[in-house]
This record gives structure tokens, sequence and C-alpha cells, in this order.
């Protein structure tokens, strides 16, 4: 899961060695976490959260054969 996010978000930013992903793993679900530049937030996250959404729809689907849930967080600089 990792790895597609990776390539997923460095396609869509400006500033693509800022992109840094990691993955946590508990018993039943899978925690991801995306970190971009601040100046890429919007573009990760796109007009109403809509890419944010089809990224968590791509995860989810390829995570379907792990029967596992994946929970995709996206952080700011902050966090």
């Amino acid at each position: 899961m990792k790895e597609l996010i990776e390539v997923i978000a460095k396609a869509l930013v400006d500033n693509p060695d800022e992109v840094v992903v990691t993955e946590k793993e508990t018993d039943r679900a899978i925690v991801v976490e995306l970190k971009v530049a601040p100046t890429d937030m919007g573009k990760v996250i796109g007009k109403q959260g809509r890419i944010a959404k089809s990224i968590r729809a791509v995860v989810k689907a390829a995570a379907s054969k792990e029967d596992k849930k994946v929970i995709v967080d996206i952080l700011d600089e902050n966090e």
C-alpha cells in the first residue's frame, strides 16, 4: 500500500522529493500516513476532497485482496 500511495502522490505534486509515506499495521487495519509539502496540500486533497477520496478508493480496492481495512491519513506539516 505504501508504494501505491507514494507513486500516486508523487505524480500529483510539484515537489515529489517532499512526499513521505509511513505505514503502521495493527491487527485488523493498516494506517498509511501521507505527508506532502504545504504548497502541494491542495493538489493532494483536491476540490471538496475529490482527489483524496479517489486515492482512498484506489487503495481500498487494492487492499480488498488482503482482507484488511486501510486508512489513509493526509497530514499537514504540523502533525
